[in-house]
């Protein structure tokens, strides 16, 4: 079922590209943005139009997809939220070109400690996160052709190759409450990576793309596509599909909270479906724009709500991000603020164990980090409110779990 899901969806992003700017513009603005830079924030709609924005996160989530066929996994939670989180940022930021030399590093370094892929495919999938890094190597120096392509999939693969052992020591460092975990591993390894590139060139800020036109098509996608997985969960599971919706609210989310294993797919396509529709209500409340980055924390965010996220244990850690901003005196229509309320749902875990309160500190300070990380990494970590998010994560366990170890007896 999770399958046909994914194969609509990417069929869906085909054809509608298709149709919206035909096939001649949108093959010329899917290879344009091959070799586009990608750091953050990059809106592949903006840049190349709707066609090509949309064939190209359909070909990088149909990557994704085959590579879970071909190493012989089911789809699940984890699996349909990767899938989905890989399209999304098909929308602005990876390519087909740049996320293959980061898996292939991924699968050499499972070979070389006698893994199979299968064993590391989830780190493969998130791991495409520094997919600009592969993109600045190659288009950002001014290298001819031949060596640009090299210097980008060399770096692409040296990447892959070292994520797996930062992924398994920074989910130690959060303890599974931050559900982007590869955000983390992603920018902690970003900033080696950006303090190398600064030390031996020129690392110019890239002009920041953001489309803000209005366009029908954009705004009703997500809300159409929730409606659709809303329905197709009624089909299958009928009122117990409602209790399962119910169970899952009652789910903390740490990692690893597969909601199609702990209580259905047709429970799960609900919670799935609601999350879309809540995060879209929102973006039409504030006024913004629905773009590639917008939907595309759409999809991630529908992807986790089969991995970790439900509307009882996100509205805590949203509100607090809502709260800081406007303390802070940003717009919440302008692009930071918006992309950190919709990921920072990352946190969603921290107010699921720990409360509505917890849950609240956590988005305000996650507000305050994720303005100032991005420019750590060099916007070549996509996930950069997982880098963040962690990052809070980890400061606010650390604190509760240091006072229940000393509390003292009562």
């Amino acid at each position: 079922m999770l399958q046909i899901i994914l194969l609509t969806l990417l069929s869906a992003l085909i054809l509608t590209g298709v149709l919206s700017d035909g096939i001649t513009e949108t093959i010329q603005g899917v290879v344009e943005l091959q070799i586009h830079p990608a750091r953050l924030i990059n809106d592949f709609i903006d840049i190349a139009g709707i066609g090509a924005a949309f064939v190209n996160a359909a070909l990088v989530g149909l990557t994704g997809l085959l590579l879970i066929k071909f190493s012989g996994i089911g789809l699940s939670g984890p699996t349909f939220a990767a899938v989905l989180t890989m399209t999304g940022f098909g929308l602005f930021g990876k390519t087909p070109l740049n996320i293959l030399p980061i898996i292939a590093g991924v699968y050499l370094s499972a070979r070389l400690v006698g893994k199979r892929m299968k064993d590391y495919l989830i780190i493969a999938l998130f791991g495409t996160a520094l997919g600009p890094l592969v993109s600045a190597l190659a288009w950002e120096f001014g290298l001819p052709l031949l060596p640009a392509f090299l210097a980008g999939m060399a770096g692409g693969v040296i990447t892959g190759f070292f994520l797996p052992s930062i992924a398994v020591s920074m989910l130690h460092l959060h303890q599974g409450y931050n559900l982007y975990n590869m955000g983390l591993s992603c920018g902690f390894f970003g900033l080696f990576a950006a303090a190398v590139i600064r030390g031996f060139s020129q690392f110019s800020t890239v002009p920041s793309h953001w489309f803000v036109e209005s366009s029908l098509l954009l705004e009703l996608f997500v809300p159409v596509f929730s409606v659709l997985l809303i329905s197709a969960g009624l089909i299958i599971g009928g009122k117990q599909a409602l209790r399962d919706l119910k169970e899952i609210q009652s789910i903390p989310g740490r990692l690893p909270s597969d909601f199609v294993d702990m209580a259905s797919i047709s429970g799960s396509l609900i919670n799935i479906g609601l999350i879309g529709l809540f995060g879209s209500a929102y973006i039409f409340i504030i006024g913004a724009s629905f773009n590639g980055p917008v939907i595309g924390g759409l999809f991630t965010i529908m992807g986790f709500a089969a991995f970790g996220t439900h509307l009882k244990n996100s509205w805590p850690v949203v509100a607090g991000v809502i709260t800081a901003t406007l303390l802070t005196g940003n717009p919440l229509n302008s692009p930071g603020p918006i992309l950190a309320v919709i990921f920072s749902t990352t946190l969603a875990p921290i107010s699921g164990e720990f409360g509505i309160f917890v849950g609240f500190t956590a988005g305000f300070i996650h507000l305050l980090m994720v303005m100032q990380t991005g420019s750590w990494h060099g916007g070549m970590n996509l996930y950069n409110n997982g880098f963040a998010g962690g990052l809070t994560a980890a400061l606010i366990v650390s604190v509760i779990q240091w006072y229940k170890s000393n509390k003292p007896e009562m």
